[in-house]
């Protein structure tokens, strides 16, 4: 599952510059983006134990101001792709659990590289009946820009984001590439057992 480490701590970073930036939905994405942002920098560059990449710390923080703001069920599914109809109740549920948690974990790696990092958002193209938008933005410090896209649908709940793009690569589709794959080897419980497996190894190193 070589996908899976090349994901890194870059789109991990893509989630820590767009959420928590979804806490008042009646706004326009592009609006709350650029209202939350310098806050959400703020936040994690005075706070020594995030930067430090305390996995508890973490947890807390994306569970309580990103988790919310996600269809993880959505990213879950697209990222297994047609294996999903075919996975039980039971399989689903853990697969959600054994990704949101790998997510949790490149987190960490994410959230110490932030520095002196902006955010600097691109025309929105959409129109208010839209119920899907792309917001593509620039995050600039020191070297190139870091291109990063947001895919999010909106729901009964508010805007929630489905799929990030790094630089050119949708992470969710990415993961389908490398979930697609032990799928097909080990079967929906290999993929289980693989993710699981990452994530014990990451767990024993923090």
């Amino acid at each position: 599952m070589t996908t899976i480490r090349w994901n890194g701590w870059l789109a991990a970073l893509a989630f820590v510059f767009a959420l928590p930036v979804f806490a008042q939905s009646a706004q326009t994405p592009d609006a709350l983006i650029r209202q939350v942002s310098t806050e959400v920098l703020d936040a994690v560059r005075d706070d020594p134990s995030i930067k430090a990449g305390d996995v508890q710390k973490v947890a807390a923080l994306v569970d309580s101001k990103v988790m919310p703001h996600l269809n993880f069920q959505r990213m879950t599914a697209t990222a297994v792709g047609r294996h999903w109809r075919q996975a039980t109740p039971e399989q689903q549920k853990r697969l959600q659990s054994e990704f949101k948690l790998l997510l949790i974990r490149t987190y960490s790696g994410a959230l110490a590289q932030v520095k002196d990092q902006t955010v600097e958002l691109k025309p929105v193209r959409s129109s208010p009946s839209d119920t899907e938008v792309v917001v593509r933005t620039e995050v600039r410090g020191k070297g190139d820009p870091v291109q990063l896209d947001y895919r999010l649908e909106k729901s009964g709940n508010g805007w929630k984001i489905y799929d990030v793009n790094v630089l050119g690569v949708w992470l969710v589709e990415n993961y389908r590439n490398s979930f697609a794959q032990e799928i097909g080897a080990n079967g929906i419980d290999g993929l289980i057992a693989k993710l699981a497996e990452r994530n014990r190894s990451a767990g024993s190193k923090s």
